[in-house]
C-alpha cells in the first residue's frame, strides 16, 4: 500500500509539473499567452505531421546538395552521423519544455528565462530567419514544381516567377483557412498518401534509370578549397533534413505527458521519415552519379504522365509540409495582432488574419521570385541558423539547468559540443554565402532557372 501510495504522488507531481504552472512575477514574462491551440493534440498527430513535412519535395535536392560534394564514403558517413547526432539533441531539447513546472512553448522564450534578454533575441532572429528562408525556399519548389508539369505540355513554358506567384497564392489560401498546427489534422491524410506514392513512384522510375545509366561518374569535381567548402556546405544540408528549430513550438500543441509524447512522435520522424528522406537522396545518387541534378524529377526518363504526377504531388504535398515549418511565425503575428479575448475566427480576427498572412506571403513570394536558386535557401538556414538552434543551444540548456548535480563527464560533453558546433555554424556560413556570391554572379535578379 505504501508502494501504491508514493507511486500515486509521484505520478500526480509529475502531472503537476506538466501542467507548466507559474512562479513569481519574474517568470511570467516568459509565460505569454498564444492565439493557438496549446496541449491539445496527440503524438500519433504530431508524428505523422513531422515524417509528411520532412518528406516533403526539398528531399528531391538533397542527392545533389549533401552527396554530391561529399562522394559515398564520406556522404554515408556524415548522414549517419549527423542524423543520429541531430536526433540526440533534438530529444535533449524536448526535456527542457518544462523547468520549475513553467511550460515554455516557444524556443525564445525558454532562452530568455534562461539567458536573458540578448538571448531571447538572437534565438528570435535565428528561428525567423530560418522559417522565413526555408518558407521561400518551399514556395521556390512548389514555383518549380508547376513550372515542370507545364514544361511537359509545351516547348516554351511560362516564366519561373508566374508559377511562384500562383505557389505563394496558393499557401496564402491554406494559412488563412488552416490557421494553426492543430487545424492540419484532417489534411494530415491526404498527405500522407500523396507523400509515399510520389515517393514510391519516383523510386521505382529512378532505380529503372539507374539500372540503364551505365557511365555514372562519382567523382568529387573541383579544386581542393572548393570540395572543402562545398563538403561544408552538404553537412548544412544533411543538418536541414533532420532538423527544425522549432521543437518547443511544435511540442506545445501535444497534450500531456508532453514530454513523453514528444519523444514518441521524433521515434517516428527519425525511423520511418528519416528511411525515406535518406533512401531517396542515396537512391538518386547511385542512379544519376555526380550529375544529378539539384531536383530530381528534372532527370526522370519516365513517360510524361509520370512527371506530371510527380510533380503534381510534390505541390498538392508542399502546401500542407510548408505550413508547419512557418507556423510559430503565423503563431507570432496572430498573438500580436488579434484579440485574444475574441474567437480566432470572429470576424475582426478574419480580418487581421487576412492582413497579416496576405502581408507575409507577399513579401516572402516576392523575394523568392527575385532570388530563385533552391540549393542556397537549404545551405544557408542550414548553416548559421540551424547549426546553433538544433546542436549549440541544447548544451547551453543543459549546463545551465543540469550543470550544478551532472558529472564532470556530462558537463565536458556539453562544452566540446558548443565548441565545435559553434566552429561548425562559422564554416558552413562561409560556404553558403559563397554560394550565394557565385549565384548571384551567374544569374540576374527574377532569373528563370
Amino acid at each position: 500500500m505504501e508502494g501504491e501510495e508514493g507511486n500515486t504522488r509521484n505520478t500526480k507531481e509529475a502531472l503537476s509539473t506538466e501542467a507548466g504552472h507559474i512562479k513569481g512575477d519574474q517568470d511570467r514574462r516568459y509565460a505569454l499567452p498564444s492565439a493557438h491551440t496549446i496541449g491539445h493534440d496527440s503524438w500519433q498527430q504530431v508524428g505523422v505531421m513531422l515524417v509528411t513535412a520532412f518528406n516533403c519535395g526539398y528531399i528531391l535536392s538533397f542527392s545533389n546538395l549533401m552527396l554530391v560534394p561529399l562522394g559515398w564514403t564520406w556522404g554515408i558517413i556524415c548522414l549517419l552521423v549527423f542524423g543520429l547526432y541531430s536526433a540526440y539533441a533534438i530529444r535533449l531539447l524536448a526535456a527542457f519544455h518544462f523547468i520549475d513546472g513553467q511550460r515554455f512553448i516557444r524556443y525564445r522564450d525558454l532562452m530568455g528565462f534562461l539567458f536573458g534578454r540578448e538571448m531571447f533575441y538572437t534565438t528570435w532572429v535565428f528561428q525567423f530567419l530560418t522559417l522565413l528562408l526555408g518558407n521561400m525556399g518551399f514556395i521556390l519548389l512548389g514555383g518549380r514544381a508547376l513550372k515542370e508539369i507545364n514544361s511537359e505540355f509545351s516547348d516554351s513554358p511560362f516564366r519561373l516567377q508566374y508559377f511562384i506567384a500562383i505557389t505563394g497564392v496558393t499557401y496564402f489560401v491554406f494559412a488563412f483557412f488552416i490557421p494553426t498546427l492543430s487545424a492540419m489534422r484532417s489534411w494530415l491524410g491526404p498527405s500522407t498518401v500523396i507523400t509515399f506514392a510520389y515517393i514510391v513512384i519516383l523510386l521505382v522510375v529512378v532505380v529503372k534509370d539507374g539500372k540503364a545509366n551505365t557511365k555514372r561518374d562519382y567523382a568529387i569535381h573541383g579544386n581542393e578549397a572548393d570540395r572543402v567548402l562545398n563538403a561544408f556546405g552538404a553537412i548544412a544540408a544533411i543538418i536541414v533534413c533532420n532538423s527544425s528549430g522549432l521543437l518547443l513550438e511544435i511540442q506545445s500543441t501535444l497534450r500531456a505527458p508532453a514530454v513523453t509524447n514528444m519523444r514518441k512522435a521524433l521515434n517516428l520522424q527519425f525511423t520511418v521519415g528519416l528511411v525515406f528522406y535518406y533512401g531517396v537522396s542515396i537512391v538518386g545518387y547511385w542512379a544519376y552519379g555526380s550529375t544529378v541534378s539539384e531536383y530530381l524529377p528534372q532527370e526522370l526518363s519516365g513517360p510524361k504522365s509520370v512527371k506530371v504526377l510527380i510533380n503534381a504531388a510534390v505541390f498538392l504535398q508542399s502546401i500542407v509540409s510548408q505550413h508547419m515549418f512557418v507556423a510559430p511565425i503565423h503563431e507570432f503575428l496572430d498573438t500580436k495582432f488579434l484579440k485574444l479575448d475574441k474567437s480566432m475566427n470572429s470576424k475582426g480576427n478574419l480580418k487581421r488574419r487576412l492582413y497579416v498572412r496576405a502581408l507575409l506571403f507577399a513579401v516572402n513570394t516576392f523575394v523568392t521570385a527575385a532570388f530563385p536558386f533552391m540549393g542556397d535557401f537549404v545551405n544557408l538556414f542550414g548553416s548559421f541558423t540551424l547549426v546553433p538552434l538544433t546542436f549549440v543551444f541544447p548544451s547551453m540548456i543543459f549546463i545551465k539547468v543540469k550543470g550544478k548535480a551532472a558529472s564532470l563527464e556530462k558537463i565536458l560533453w556539453h562544452w566540446f559540443n558548443i565548441v565545435i558546433f559553434s566552429l561548425l555554424a562559422v564554416v558552413t556560413t562561409i560556404s553558403a554565402v559563397r554560394l550565394i556570391v557565385n549565384n548571384v554572379k551567374e544569374y540576374s535578379f527574377f532569373a528563370n532557372t
